[in-house]
């Protein structure tokens, strides 16, 4: 039976969590993936309501006047991250265990707020000079914003202790199996 449970990735961005999240859910678990809120603007072919819902600032803001967050982050000035409670009753009424892709401060803030049905699974990279080409590579981002996701990086690595799982991506592979090995315990 499904105690509407939860597991939480967290990461500085370009360290492979969206990668080895995509590895699990095509492995058959009963889990979901949250679809997060957010002010920015879609990239590429992004969609609303398939990778992530499309808000603008006013309306994102009126959603947290009226409740309707479970969290959600100022990740950078005027750009809002978060998850709506509608999202996560939508996936716990299919009996399913939801799997988030947040930042650190939404992945310690959904911790506290769920404890023991909550699994917290930071992915840490093996240095920053792998972070900055990963970043380069996905090419997604002007040198100015590049830099400021370095610092966050670097910001947010202090609170990895905070989770209950870190998992070094060094190899994509070795990442993937430890990361299942630890999710298919916690669904057991």
């Amino acid at each position: 039976m499904n105690q509407k449970k939860m597991i939480i990735f967290s990461a500085p961005s370009g360290s492979g969590k969206s990668t080895i999240i995509n590895y699990l859910l095509k492995k058959g678990y009963p889990i979901e993936f949250s679809i997060s809120a957010t002010t920015r603007e879609p990239r590429g072919e992004e969609k609303h309501g398939v990778e992530y819902y499309f808000f603008s600032l006013e309306e994102f803001k009126e959603k947290i006047d009226a409740g309707e967050f479970l969290e959600y982050e100022e990740v950078y000035e005027n750009r809002f991250y978060g998850t709506l409670n509608s999202e996560c009753e939508r996936i716990w009424a299919k009996g399913k265990t939801i799997v988030f892709d947040v930042d650190v401060a939404g992945g310690i803030r959904l911790k506290e707020l769920f404890g023991d049905r909550a699994l917290a699974i930071f992915i840490q990279l093996p240095s920053f000079e792998e972070l900055r080409r990963r970043l380069e590579m996905r090419n997604t981002e002007t040198p100015e914003e590049l830099e400021k996701r370095i610092g966050k990086a670097e910001f947010e690595l202090q609170f990895s202790y905070m989770f209950d799982n870190i998992i070094l991506n060094d190899v994509l592979e070795n990442a993937c199996k430890e990361t299942e090995e630890i999710i298919s315990k916690f669904l057991e």
